[in-house]
């Protein structure tokens, strides 16, 4: 035996020390490799809708709902089941509003009935949905304080003689000492994370709607959570790092949709210093162009919108102007305006501006910003970094999150791989090297690593403290895909031919099967059982479009979580869902609000469709990755039993 391999048995064995314990454990892990595999959940484009986010967390996308349909069929009404599934979504809403409604109706002492009722049936869902898992894994799952009795009632052999009245003594016990809310949101818990084991956020957590805080504070509690960083996310991650290209485009889009609270109350970030600045400078601008999107029309949101959009395009020319390699030039428009005549000229064409109230631009130096602009940019720059909540969110993005990811033979990214127009990988250089496909996307993830690294350092380069901006806006960046952000244009120009933004090649090639496969082959998958899984592009399934694309290779699952985008898709999200019986793809209709899932019942209405059937041959755990390490720890704790056989190693006490 190589001394390398002795030492690492030796070290094995300080944890299983004779062999009873390594025996005990090879069969433990025989036992898992045939389990049914874990249940993973894919969303994307979540785009700051927390309740919809939250409640399809909450119904396990559905399957909930299904599952009691499955264990009761047509022993309760639909109407107790509606209310059970609300029960398990919100529990403690659900049980306060019914205690309400009792005491307000005079039924008090039909409370405890009712607690005994919804106890037993959640038990039953609880106890189908944890069958799957080891006992240790659902025991570790458990609530604390509730640990002992929910095994000793999960496990209970209720059908035994005697056994029957030891559970209702339980249950009765615990309504007695008025538990019952509290053990109620215990089986609750237990039940949602045992049905979404694994799940993995396809980008674009952030912008647009009015939660995404609440959404990774939710994300940071789960106990399984991966994400693959969308362009909106890294946005917010290079305003927390510092980048005044992403303050100012942070704060410009939250301005664009009437969501400052995010920023004001979410983050503790205070705009006042801006707030100030937009009145005083364009307090006699009506800021046509700038009226928020949705909601209310007030023209300090208004001033606000405009004057961070005209700082933004400064420090984007500036960006533009250090950064060559970004490839930005041609997103400079502030020297291009002919400022009396009130147009812009670019690719050899005019366009007239339907703005040209223009009071902080120099003409000589365009892109320099005034001492006042420059003032507030310094105060929002330290209120970014020094937002303990935003940076505690985004070193859970940076621990939990990678610009792509291999899992279970799935491949998973936000956007694209640049293609060529003959769907070749498009090579590009970045910092003196020429890469593509995957060792493209590994160098940018190293970069964007390293600009974090590098966030206190007050001479760092430009291109490290403002690659996230060449993530966020490049043609070249996976996480963007497009030729160009048309923000100048969208504001100040109405001819809408300078408003579209090509894709890249990728969104051409991609439906077919043939470049799919090149790309599982390009990160090293099986190109015959592997899929991927993307966001980014709103599936248009108003106007027939499918999520399932290239044969069953590709699966877009951007449904339109984003109230913005609900009238384009015409439903309001997708999730992916892969289990034991393969993979499916759920719709959602809009969530109409939390209230109305208690007091009535309401839930999501969700639609399945069928990608892959694995229902004839089970996939179990030793099909997946966790299943290729627990094989790994079997072969070597095999190698250790033999080791105490053979007396190499002596067992311990």
């Amino acid at each position: 035996m190589k001394n390398n391999k002795l030492k690492y048995l030796k070290l094995l064995s300080t944890k299983f020390k004779n062999i009873a314990e390594t025996t005990t454990e090879i069969i433990n892990l025989q036992a898992i490799l045939n389990l049914p595999k874990e249940t993973e959940h894919f969303l994307t484009d979540l785009h700051g809708e927390y309740d919809a986010f939250n409640h399809v967390l909450k119904n396990g996308s559905g399957s909930i709902k299904h599952k009691i349909d499955e264990i009761f069929k047509d022993n309760i009404s639909n109407a107790e089941k509606k209310e059970l599934a609300s029960v398990i979504y919100y529990p403690i809403e659900k049980v306060k509003y019914i205690s309400k409604k009792m005491e307000e109706s005079g039924e008090n002492l039909e409370l405890n009935k009712w607690y005994k009722k919804i106890i037993y049936r959640m038990l039953e869902v609880c106890s189908i949905t944890a069958s799957k898992y080891t006992s240790s894994k659902v025991r570790k799952a458990m609530s604390k304080d509730f640990s002992y009795v929910l095994q000793e009632l999960l496990y209970e052999r209720k059908e035994l003689p005697n056994r029957k009245e030891y559970v209702e003594n339980i249950i009765d016990t615990i309504i007695s000492l008025d538990r019952a809310s509290e053990f109620i949101e215990a089986i609750s818990n237990l039940i949602q994370q045992l049905v979404v084991e694994k799940l993995h956020i396809i980008g674009d957590i952030y912008d647009r709607g009015p939660s995404p805080h609440l959404i990774m504070d939710k994300l940071i509690k789960h106990h399984n959570v991966d994400i693959q960083w969308g362009n909106h996310d890294v946005l917010w991650i290079g305003a927390g790092l510092g980048s005044r290209g992403c303050i100012a485009n942070v704060i410009r889009i939250c301005a664009r949709y009437s969501n400052t609270d995010i920023l004001e109350e979410g983050y503790g970030i205070n705009l006042l210093p801006l707030a100030t600045f937009a009145m005083d400078t364009y307090g006699n601008d009506r800021c046509k162009s700038f009226r928020v999107k949705e909601g209310n029309d007030i023209d300090l949101m208004a001033q606000i919108h405009k004057a961070i959009s005209v700082i933004q395009f400064k420090i984007e020319g500036q960006i533009a102007m250090e950064n060559p390699e970004f490839n930005l030039g041609n997103r400079q428009f502030l020297d291009k305006i002919d400022y009396e005549k009130g147009i812009v000229k670019f690719d050899s064409h005019t366009f007239k501006l339907n703005d040209t109230n223009f009071p902080t631009v120099d003409r000589e130096n365009p892109y320099v910003l005034t001492a006042r602009e420059n003032e507030v940019m310094e105060k929002l720059e330290r209120f970014f970094m020094n937002s303990e909540k935003l940076q505690k969110h985004i070193q859970f993005l940076l621990s939990n999150g990678s610009i792509y990811l291999k899992y279970n033979s799935n491949l998973l990214y936000h956007g694209c791989i640049p293609l060529t127009e003959t769907g070749e990988f498009k090579e590009i250089l970045l910092k003196g090297e020429r890469l593509k496909g995957k060792k493209y996307l590994d160098k940018i993830e190293d970069i964007f690593r390293k600009s974090y690294f590098l966030k206190n350092e007050k001479n760092k380069e430009s291109f490290y403290k403002e690659f996230p901006w060449y993530l966020w806006c490049s043609p070249n960046s996976p996480l963007f895909g497009k030729d160009a952000m048309k923000t100048f244009e969208r504001y100040f120009i109405d001819d809408e031919i300078t408003h579209k933004e090509l894709k890249n090649h990728y969104y051409k090639h991609c439906e077919s099967e043939e470049i799919c496969k090149k790309i599982l082959l390009e990160f090293e998958l099986n190109s015959e059982s592997s899929h991927i899984v993307n966001g980014h592009m709103p599936v248009k399934t108003i106007r027939g479009e499918k999520p399932i694309k290239a044969n069953g290779k590709l699966l877009v699952i951007d449904g339109g979580f984003s109230k913005a985008y609900q009238k384009e898709t015409g439903i309001a999200g997708y999730t992916l869902v892969y289990n034991s019986y393969g993979l499916k793809i759920i719709a959602h209709e809009p969530f109409e609000s939390v209230e109305k899932a208690i007091i009535e019942g309401r839930d999501i209405v969700s639609s399945t469709r069928i990608v892959k059937d694995a229902s004839v041959n089970r996939i179990r755990v030793k099909d997946t990755d966790i299943g290729k390490e627990l094989q790994g720890q079997i072969e070597d704790l095999r190698e250790l039993l033999n080791a105490y056989k053979s007396g190499i190693l002596s067992e311990y006490e």
